[in-house]
């Protein structure tokens, strides 16, 4: 088998795991210099908001596990590949050269054993770093991986993600039975105290072990968990790991078997867990609040920040002129960069309808829950069945807009 046949097999086969985030690309090179239609390219986003082009692929297909969500499990017949360490560098030096990237993302199957596997991915990370190579190195760490090696290959790589797979121990046990919670948190748990201790100890100095942080996957609808359940492990997560994101990847539905479900679950629960992640993170909310034993999941018609906003009717509408950042970011259609501005303007002079426009801040979806100098924004809907029949047509809208050429 040639190097372009492994390349096709192993970047195909590598297409499930999304901790890393990336998108596809039909743009050939022209004439040009990069090219984003090569086997095996995917995009990613630095910390900064650059997009960085990476070459996705896996070390190996091969598996000794049997999981049952999995296409590279061990009981399916499919087409397998292996690169060896050296193979692989090649390919990434030779693809950096070309322009075609900027990066490496890097996972495997398991084959022979854990620890084999993972010594073959720190010979990759140890001998690109040998060879000059200073791009961005993000490689996926497999659960139950002998610290030792976890050490070793934090200090040559970027980024590091350990893959939950799957929200619970039952669900682990029914589909994964190979993969404990044991063998994942450990490494997560050696990756977040390393980085705790590095930041104490060298605070002002370059960090050299996995200094963009680590990452996780959990696929979406294999198993029987709530969007409770899911986002509640993330914010744990979050809260306990350091972890810089969690990733999640709706369930497809590769092999015949009775463990997992037939059918794929609705892309708009992805799309609500992604948007609940988001409030987490960066909206100052709780999982508790956002889904409850009574509503465990989410509403698929309706936006998350704004499902809570209708069950929370009491707490509006909210004068904006005297609204704390806190309860700012609470009210529908109005993020960080809107409340940092609203907070800005007001210093000077109480804010009016006209000062909103001014500002350039968007009331289509705020205008149900705000007043600005104790007035109703116009549009404002009476009640509660108007209100949700507008921002419902408007998450349409906007899913209908994402979907134009």
């Amino acid at each position: 088998m040639d190097l372009f046949e492994k390349l096709t097999i192993l970047s195909d086969a590598a297409k499930y795991d999304v901790s890393c985030s990336s998108s596809g690309s039909s743009r050939a090179n022209k004439g040009g210099m990069g090219n984003g239609h090569v086997s095996g390219i995917c995009h990613s986003w630095s910390e900064d908001g650059r997009c960085i082009s990476l070459l996705k692929v896996l070390m190996t297909n091969q598996c000794v596990f049997d999981c049952a969500y999995c296409l590279n499990r061990r009981s399916n017949h499919v087409p397998r590949a292996a690169f060896s360490p050296d193979e692989l560098v090649d390919l990434t030096l030779e693809f950096y050269r070309r322009n075609y990237i900027e990066g490496l993302f890097l996972s495997s199957g398991i084959y022979p054993n854990i620890d084999e596997t993972s010594e073959r991915m720190v010979q990759v990370a140890k001998k690109l770093r040998e060879r000059g190579f200073y791009g961005y190195i993000h490689m996926k760490i497999i659960p139950g991986t002998d610290a030792r090696l976890v050490a070793e290959l934090g200090s040559y790589i970027d980024r590091g993600s350990v893959n939950i797979e799957l929200p619970s121990t039952k669900s682990l046990a029914l589909l994964a039975p190979q993969k404990t919670q044991k063998s994942i948190m450990g490494p997560m748990r050696q990756i977040s105290e390393t980085l705790l201790d590095q930041e104490e100890g060298r605070k002002g100095k370059k960090k050299t072990f996995i200094p963009a942080g680590q990452t996780t996957q959990m696929i979406i609808g294999a198993s029987g968990e709530s969007d409770r359940d899911i986002l509640s492990l993330s914010e744990l997560l979050y809260q306990r790991q350091g972890l810089k994101r969690v990733y999640f990847s709706a369930y497809v539905p590769v092999n015949q078997t009775s463990l997992v479900p037939a059918g794929p679950p609705p892309l708009k629960r992805e799309h609500r867990l992604y948007q609940g992640d988001f409030l987490l993170r960066f909206y100052q909310f709780q999982a508790r609040e956002i889904l409850t034993d009574q509503e465990p999941n989410f509403d698929l018609d309706l936006d998350p920040k704004a499902s809570w906003a209708l069950q929370h009717m009491d707490l509006f509408p909210m004068e904006i002129n005297r609204a704390s950042y806190e309860e700012l970011l609470r009210i529908p259609g109005i993020g960080p960069r809107y409340a940092r501005r609203i907070l800005q303007a007001r210093r000077y002079s109480a804010l009016t309808v006209d000062s909103l426009r001014s500002l350039n801040i968007s009331v289509k979806r705020a205008k149900h829950f705000i007043l600005a100098r104790g007035r109703a924004l116009p549009g404002a809907g009476k009640n509660l069945e108007d209100i949700r029949r507008d921002l419902v047509g408007r998450d349409q809208e906007v899913q209908q807009m994402s979907f134009l050429p």
